[in-house]
């Protein structure tokens, strides 16, 4: 019995510290809490523990101090006026050489419009006027008169060539993408060259007209629609039906490209009311029948080699 309450009471002092210790990490010697407990805490106290720890850094934040600044909004104002500037010369150097405000004209089209200038490069042979329509000195959007030049009916025509192009080449197994660009690229520098070689015409003549280097690309791109005229009936119905096609739609722009260039490159002759013989007068004459000449050749080169 002695052993045992010896035993205990060894247990009861063993135990004692331990419980000392464990009261003392929370408990100051004067019984008040050290620290505060947050476990029991809900969301909205961690909030504006957060706020608060938060409050001072977020009244110094480097982004107010630079919106503040007087000399950060004098250089904000001078950096815009330069972009402004800067994008001003741009638009005026490349409105020099490609006239973009310009180009509006010339896609300035309607379906009517489209239908009936189809109809005059197939069938130029009907149409009676071939004055373009002024007003106020400026000519009149295409949409307005069949007889203006534009664009899309030239950019629509090369697009549909090139696809016409790579139908005829797959109906004869020689297509390939590399084909398909050398085709492309060959005739949009054909293109390109005959433009050229036009302009140098015009200036060595010294013709005063009022033809553009659009409206020269413009008439030089009807040609495309005989030629998909061509390729298609060539190769729905053969070869035979290619030629005849072909030939029909070169007489048509040939046709076209005279009464079209002869009120251009004449226009003073026209003014006038008759043509004056002279040996000026009949370079315009010669350089007229030399552009139109050139069109059925062009045609015929650029797509003889697909029909077979």
């Amino acid at each position: 019995m002695d052993y045992t309450a010896a035993q205990s009471g060894f247990r009861q002092r063993k135990l004692q510290p331990n419980m000392r210790l464990r009261n003392s990490s929370v408990d100051g010697p004067d019984g008040s809490q050290l620290f505060d407990d947050t476990s029991a805490a809900g969301p909205g106290a961690q909030g504006v523990y957060r706020n608060q720890q938060a409050g001072p850094q977020a009244a110094g934040l480097p982004g107010q101090s630079f919106l503040s600044d007087p000399m950060s909004n004098l250089a904000m104002v001078y950096g815009s006026s330069l972009a402004s500037q800067g994008r001003e010369m741009v638009d005026k150097n490349l409105d020099r050489f490609i006239p973009i405000s310009k180009l509006k004209y010339y896609f300035a089209v309607d379906t009517v419009y489209v239908g009936k200038k189809l109809g005059i490069l197939v069938f130029p042979y009907m149409h009676e006027s071939w004055e373009v329509c002024y007003q106020q000195d400026i000519p009149v959007a295409p949409r307005f008169d069949v007889n203006a030049p534009d664009l899309y009916i030239p950019t629509m025509g090369f697009i549909t060539y090139i696809l016409v192009a790579g139908l005829a080449l797959g109906t004869q197994d020689r297509f390939s993408p590399e084909l398909l660009g050398v085709q492309a690229s060959s005739a949009l520098v054909w293109l390109i060259m005959e433009v050229l070689v036009v302009l140098l015409s015009l200036y060595l003549v010294t013709v005063n007209t009022d033809l553009t280097t659009i409206d020269l690309l413009a008439f030089s791109g009807y040609k495309y629609v005989g030629m998909i005229v061509g390729v298609v009936a060539g190769l729905l119905f053969g070869k035979t039906a290619y030629y005849l096609s072909l030939l029909w739609c070169c007489a048509a722009i040939f046709v076209f490209m005279i009464r079209t260039l002869r009120l251009k490159l004449l226009s003073e002759a026209a003014a006038e009311g008759k043509l004056v013989r002279g040996a000026r007068n009949q370079l315009r004459m010669y350089l007229t029948m030399s552009i139109a000449a050139a069109q059925p050749i062009f045609m015929y080169w650029l797509t003889y080699h697909l029909i077979r």
